[in-house]
Protein backbone atom coordinates (compact mmCIF):
# COMPACT_ATOMS: atom_id res chain seq x y z
CA UNK A 1 0.00 0.00 0.00
CA UNK A 2 1.59 3.44 -1.01
CA UNK A 3 2.20 5.90 1.67
CA UNK A 4 -0.02 9.12 2.33
CA UNK A 5 1.72 12.14 0.62
CA UNK A 6 3.98 14.19 2.87
CA UNK A 7 3.93 18.02 2.39
CA UNK A 8 7.26 19.41 3.25
CA UNK A 9 7.59 23.13 3.88
CA UNK A 10 10.95 24.24 2.63
CA UNK A 11 12.40 27.79 3.63
CA UNK A 12 15.52 29.56 4.67
CA UNK A 13 16.69 31.01 7.97
CA UNK A 14 15.78 34.86 8.07
CA UNK A 15 18.14 37.57 8.30
CA UNK A 16 16.54 38.52 11.63
CA UNK A 17 17.18 34.74 12.76
CA UNK A 18 20.93 35.55 11.43
CA UNK A 19 21.14 38.26 13.54
CA UNK A 20 19.70 37.09 16.97
CA UNK A 21 22.14 34.35 16.26
CA UNK A 22 24.78 36.37 16.25
CA UNK A 23 24.13 38.98 18.84
CA UNK A 24 21.97 36.55 21.78
CA UNK A 25 19.21 39.38 21.93
CA UNK A 26 17.25 41.32 20.05
CA UNK A 27 18.27 43.96 21.67
CA UNK A 28 21.84 43.81 21.22
CA UNK A 29 21.25 42.96 17.50
CA UNK A 30 19.21 46.23 17.68
CA UNK A 31 21.92 48.23 19.03
CA UNK A 32 24.32 46.94 16.64
CA UNK A 33 22.26 48.27 13.57
CA UNK A 34 21.26 51.69 15.33
CA UNK A 35 24.82 52.21 15.67
CA UNK A 36 25.12 51.96 12.01
CA UNK A 37 22.85 54.29 11.64
CA UNK A 38 20.19 50.84 10.34
CA UNK A 39 16.84 49.68 11.70
CA UNK A 40 15.98 46.54 12.57
CA UNK A 41 12.12 47.34 11.93
CA UNK A 42 12.69 46.11 7.95
CA UNK A 43 14.55 42.42 9.12
CA UNK A 44 12.31 42.03 11.75
CA UNK A 45 8.95 42.75 9.10
CA UNK A 46 10.29 40.31 6.89
CA UNK A 47 11.14 37.70 9.72
CA UNK A 48 6.97 38.30 10.34
CA UNK A 49 5.81 38.05 6.89
CA UNK A 50 8.21 34.64 6.47
CA UNK A 51 6.49 33.29 9.50
CA UNK A 52 3.16 34.38 8.97
CA UNK A 53 3.29 32.27 5.73
CA UNK A 54 5.27 29.30 7.21
CA UNK A 55 2.32 29.10 9.57
CA UNK A 56 -0.89 29.98 7.50
CA UNK A 57 -0.05 27.17 5.12
CA UNK A 58 0.95 24.68 8.05
CA UNK A 59 -2.59 25.38 10.05
CA UNK A 60 -4.47 25.11 6.44
CA UNK A 61 -3.23 21.58 5.90
CA UNK A 62 -5.60 18.94 6.63
CA UNK A 63 -4.70 17.07 9.51
CA UNK A 64 -4.65 13.90 7.25
CA UNK A 65 -1.71 14.69 5.86
CA UNK A 66 1.92 14.51 7.39
CA UNK A 67 4.40 17.97 7.13
CA UNK A 68 7.25 18.17 8.04
CA UNK A 69 9.43 21.95 8.02
CA UNK A 70 13.04 21.86 6.60
CA UNK A 71 15.78 24.69 6.38
CA UNK A 72 17.79 25.30 3.76
CA UNK A 73 20.82 24.74 5.41
CA UNK A 74 19.73 21.31 6.01
CA UNK A 75 18.71 20.34 2.94
CA UNK A 76 22.10 17.97 2.17
CA UNK A 77 21.07 15.96 5.48
CA UNK A 78 17.33 15.71 4.45
CA UNK A 79 15.61 12.45 3.27
CA UNK A 80 13.36 13.30 0.76
CA UNK A 81 10.62 10.36 0.12
CA UNK A 82 8.97 9.82 -3.50
CA UNK A 83 5.54 10.43 -1.83
CA UNK A 84 6.34 14.10 -1.03
CA UNK A 85 4.83 17.27 -2.16
CA UNK A 86 7.71 20.04 -1.81
CA UNK A 87 6.31 23.38 -0.92
CA UNK A 88 8.94 25.91 -1.08
CA UNK A 89 8.29 29.25 0.89
CA UNK A 90 10.59 32.00 0.05
CA UNK A 91 12.59 33.26 -3.09
CA UNK A 92 13.20 32.00 -6.55
CA UNK A 93 16.87 31.37 -5.41
CA UNK A 94 15.52 28.81 -2.94
CA UNK A 95 13.86 26.91 -5.26
CA UNK A 96 16.88 26.17 -7.11
CA UNK A 97 19.06 25.15 -3.71
CA UNK A 98 16.18 22.34 -2.89
CA UNK A 99 15.98 21.11 -6.75
CA UNK A 100 19.27 19.19 -6.80
CA UNK A 101 18.33 17.41 -3.55
CA UNK A 102 15.17 16.29 -5.45
CA UNK A 103 14.21 13.03 -7.52
CA UNK A 104 11.02 13.88 -9.11
CA UNK A 105 8.93 14.90 -6.35
CA UNK A 106 6.35 18.22 -7.26
CA UNK A 107 7.15 21.17 -6.15
CA UNK A 108 4.91 24.25 -5.47
CA UNK A 109 6.35 27.35 -5.05
CA UNK A 110 5.14 30.18 -2.81
CA UNK A 111 5.73 33.94 -2.74
CA UNK A 112 5.95 35.52 0.92
CA UNK A 113 7.17 38.47 -0.67
CA UNK A 114 5.72 39.35 -3.91
CA UNK A 115 7.09 43.08 -4.30
CA UNK A 116 10.69 41.78 -3.95
CA UNK A 117 10.40 38.55 -5.49
CA UNK A 118 10.73 38.50 -9.13
CA UNK A 119 8.30 35.48 -8.72
CA UNK A 120 9.73 33.60 -12.00
CA UNK A 121 9.64 30.41 -9.61
CA UNK A 122 7.74 31.26 -6.65
CA UNK A 123 4.61 32.08 -8.37
CA UNK A 124 1.69 31.18 -6.22
CA UNK A 125 0.70 33.11 -2.57
CA UNK A 126 0.42 31.58 0.88
CA UNK A 127 -3.02 31.79 0.75
CA UNK A 128 -3.09 29.72 -2.74
CA UNK A 129 -1.14 26.55 -1.18
CA UNK A 130 -3.53 24.52 -0.10
CA UNK A 131 -5.91 24.13 -2.97
CA UNK A 132 -2.52 23.77 -4.93
CA UNK A 133 -1.95 20.69 -3.05
CA UNK A 134 -4.57 19.02 -3.17
CA UNK A 135 -4.71 19.41 -7.02
CA UNK A 136 -1.38 17.87 -6.89
CA UNK A 137 -2.37 15.13 -4.70
CA UNK A 138 -5.82 14.31 -7.24
CA UNK A 139 -3.58 14.98 -10.08
CA UNK A 140 -5.67 17.82 -11.32
CA UNK A 141 -2.45 20.24 -11.42
CA UNK A 142 -0.09 20.86 -14.05
CA UNK A 143 4.02 20.69 -13.90
CA UNK A 144 6.19 22.12 -16.05
CA UNK A 145 9.60 19.72 -16.07
CA UNK A 146 12.47 22.53 -15.99
CA UNK A 147 16.11 20.65 -17.04
CA UNK A 148 18.83 20.26 -14.86
CA UNK A 149 22.69 20.52 -15.59
CA UNK A 150 24.92 17.76 -14.56
CA UNK A 151 28.35 17.54 -14.48
CA UNK A 152 30.49 14.28 -14.46
CA UNK A 153 33.60 12.92 -13.24
CA UNK A 154 35.91 10.16 -14.40
CA UNK A 155 35.53 8.48 -11.18
CA UNK A 156 31.61 8.56 -11.25
CA UNK A 157 30.63 11.68 -9.10
CA UNK A 158 28.17 13.84 -10.53
CA UNK A 159 26.40 17.07 -9.32
CA UNK A 160 23.45 18.47 -10.83
CA UNK A 161 22.06 22.27 -10.45
CA UNK A 162 18.61 24.29 -11.62
CA UNK A 163 20.31 27.27 -12.62
CA UNK A 164 24.34 26.98 -13.24
CA UNK A 165 27.07 24.92 -12.59
CA UNK A 166 30.70 26.51 -11.64
CA UNK A 167 33.75 24.83 -12.40
CA UNK A 168 37.35 26.56 -11.26
CA UNK A 169 39.37 27.49 -8.64
CA UNK A 170 37.90 27.77 -5.27
CA UNK A 171 39.05 31.72 -4.81
CA UNK A 172 37.84 32.20 -8.65
CA UNK A 173 41.40 33.46 -9.42
CA UNK A 174 43.48 31.01 -12.49
CA UNK A 175 42.29 27.51 -13.20
CA UNK A 176 44.22 25.76 -16.29
CA UNK A 177 42.97 22.90 -17.89
CA UNK A 178 41.69 21.78 -21.34
CA UNK A 179 38.46 21.94 -23.08
CA UNK A 180 36.96 19.96 -26.01
CA UNK A 181 33.47 20.85 -27.91
CA UNK A 182 31.21 18.34 -29.28
CA UNK A 183 32.44 18.87 -32.95
CA UNK A 184 36.00 17.99 -31.55
CA UNK A 185 37.69 21.55 -31.54
CA UNK A 186 39.82 21.85 -28.23
CA UNK A 187 42.30 24.37 -26.32
CA UNK A 188 43.95 24.81 -23.34
CA UNK A 189 42.93 27.52 -21.61
CA UNK A 190 43.24 29.78 -17.99
CA UNK A 191 40.86 31.18 -16.78
CA UNK A 192 38.51 32.35 -13.91
CA UNK A 193 36.13 29.13 -15.04
CA UNK A 194 33.52 28.01 -16.61
CA UNK A 195 29.73 28.71 -16.37
CA UNK A 196 27.53 26.35 -17.83
CA UNK A 197 23.77 27.64 -17.33
CA UNK A 198 19.95 26.39 -17.96
CA UNK A 199 17.09 28.14 -19.84
CA UNK A 200 15.75 28.63 -15.91
CA UNK A 201 18.75 30.18 -15.33
CA UNK A 202 18.83 32.41 -18.11
CA UNK A 203 17.99 34.79 -15.74
CA UNK A 204 20.72 34.73 -13.18
CA UNK A 205 24.74 34.88 -13.30
CA UNK A 206 24.73 33.49 -16.74
CA UNK A 207 22.89 36.91 -18.11
CA UNK A 208 25.11 38.84 -16.54
CA UNK A 209 27.98 37.32 -18.37
CA UNK A 210 25.65 37.47 -22.01
CA UNK A 211 25.00 41.14 -21.13
CA UNK A 212 28.78 41.91 -21.05
CA UNK A 213 29.24 40.08 -24.70
CA UNK A 214 26.15 41.17 -26.16
CA UNK A 215 25.11 37.96 -26.38
CA UNK A 216 21.66 37.80 -24.06
CA UNK A 217 19.98 36.82 -27.77
CA UNK A 218 21.61 33.79 -27.64
CA UNK A 219 20.57 32.67 -23.78
CA UNK A 220 18.07 29.51 -23.85
CA UNK A 221 14.34 29.99 -22.64
CA UNK A 222 13.14 28.87 -19.72
CA UNK A 223 11.58 25.55 -21.15
CA UNK A 224 14.75 24.80 -23.34
CA UNK A 225 16.77 21.71 -22.88
CA UNK A 226 19.45 23.17 -24.54
CA UNK A 227 22.45 24.56 -22.33
CA UNK A 228 24.56 27.94 -22.54
CA UNK A 229 28.29 27.36 -21.44
CA UNK A 230 31.00 30.31 -20.93
CA UNK A 231 34.67 30.86 -19.91
CA UNK A 232 35.50 33.33 -17.85
CA UNK A 233 38.22 36.38 -18.53
CA UNK A 234 40.31 33.48 -20.74
CA UNK A 235 44.28 34.61 -20.92
CA UNK A 236 45.89 34.11 -23.42
CA UNK A 237 49.52 33.01 -23.21
CA UNK A 238 52.22 31.33 -26.01
CA UNK A 239 50.50 27.45 -24.14
CA UNK A 240 46.62 29.14 -23.74
CA UNK A 241 44.59 30.63 -25.64
CA UNK A 242 40.68 32.36 -25.62
CA UNK A 243 39.27 31.24 -29.04
CA UNK A 244 36.38 28.92 -27.55
CA UNK A 245 35.03 30.99 -24.62
CA UNK A 246 31.37 30.14 -25.15
CA UNK A 247 28.54 28.42 -27.26
CA UNK A 248 25.59 26.51 -26.96
CA UNK A 249 24.94 22.26 -26.01
CA UNK A 250 21.84 20.60 -27.23
CA UNK A 251 20.38 17.68 -24.94
CA UNK A 252 22.83 15.43 -26.36
CA UNK A 253 25.87 17.16 -26.84
CA UNK A 254 28.72 17.25 -24.11
CA UNK A 255 31.57 19.66 -23.09
CA UNK A 256 34.57 18.08 -21.80
CA UNK A 257 37.25 19.43 -19.64
CA UNK A 258 40.46 17.87 -18.66
CA UNK A 259 42.33 19.45 -14.91
CA UNK A 260 46.18 21.28 -16.05
CA UNK A 261 46.38 22.99 -12.27
CA UNK A 262 46.10 21.93 -8.82
CA UNK A 263 42.21 20.56 -7.66
CA UNK A 264 39.52 22.90 -8.99
CA UNK A 265 35.80 22.55 -8.14
CA UNK A 266 32.69 22.31 -8.97
CA UNK A 267 29.36 23.99 -7.29
CA UNK A 268 26.29 24.18 -8.40
CA UNK A 269 23.53 27.11 -7.72
CA UNK A 270 25.91 29.03 -5.61
CA UNK A 271 26.34 26.48 -2.75
CA UNK A 272 29.90 26.46 -2.40
CA UNK A 273 30.30 24.36 0.32
CA UNK A 274 28.43 21.69 -1.27
CA UNK A 275 31.05 20.37 -4.23
CA UNK A 276 33.38 17.97 -6.04
CA UNK A 277 36.92 18.45 -6.11
CA UNK A 278 38.22 17.61 -9.39
CA UNK A 279 42.01 17.06 -9.34
CA UNK A 280 45.22 17.21 -11.93
CA UNK A 281 44.70 15.35 -15.18
CA UNK A 282 40.80 13.80 -14.06
CA UNK A 283 38.06 14.53 -17.06
CA UNK A 284 34.92 17.08 -16.39
CA UNK A 285 31.90 16.02 -18.74
CA UNK A 286 29.22 19.02 -18.80
CA UNK A 287 25.48 18.21 -20.43
CA UNK A 288 22.18 18.26 -19.66
CA UNK A 289 21.11 16.18 -16.63
CA UNK A 290 18.22 13.41 -17.14
CA UNK A 291 16.90 14.62 -14.32
CA UNK A 292 14.26 17.45 -14.29
CA UNK A 293 13.15 19.54 -11.59
CA UNK A 294 9.06 18.72 -11.74
CA UNK A 295 7.67 22.96 -11.04
CA UNK A 296 4.06 23.56 -10.45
Amino acid sequence: MALAPRVVLVHRRTEYTELLQRHSTAGQAEFFLTSRGRSIEEVRERHEVLASALTSVSNALPAELRQARVERADLDRYPFSPEDIVVIIGQDGLVANVAKYLTGQPVIGIDPEPSRNSGALVRFAPSDAVELIQATIHRRLQFSQRTMVEGVLDDGQRLVALNELYFGNRGHQSARYAITLPNGAREEQSSSGIIIATGTGSTGWSTSIASDRFLTAELPPAGSDHLRWYIREAWPSPSTGRSLTDGTLTSTERLEVVVQSDTLVLFGDGIEADHLSVGWGQKLTLKTSSRTLNLA
